[in-house]
């Protein structure tokens, strides 16, 4: 995987498109990563496996039964709580 400084990025961008086609690259902001750009077709990749592993531990959660009450509300709670963090 490519690294850049953001200034790199700023200043390069159209060669930095050019190459998250063949491989990420990630972005760092004074000597730390902060982000990483991907292609358009690895992007699509990794939202169908999300998809896909989603779908899969509904499909179990129904075969299983569903979560309690409280079980939802945890789960939910953990989920506002990391959205929260990684605002």
């Amino acid at each position: 995987m490519k690294e850049a400084a953001a200034t790199e990025v700023k200043n390069k961008f159209g060669q930095i498109l050019e190459t998250v086609v063949s491989e990420p690259v990630t972005i760092e902001k004074k000597g730390r990563p902060v982000a990483v750009i991907v292609s358009i077709s690895e992007y699509q990749r990794l939202t169908e496996l999300e998809d896909r592993y989603w779908g899969e531990r509904a499909q179990r959660a129904l075969e299983g039964g569903l979560l309690s009450e409280d079980d939802t509300k945890n789960w939910l709670r953990g989920k506002l709580d990391a959205k929260v963090a990684g605002e």
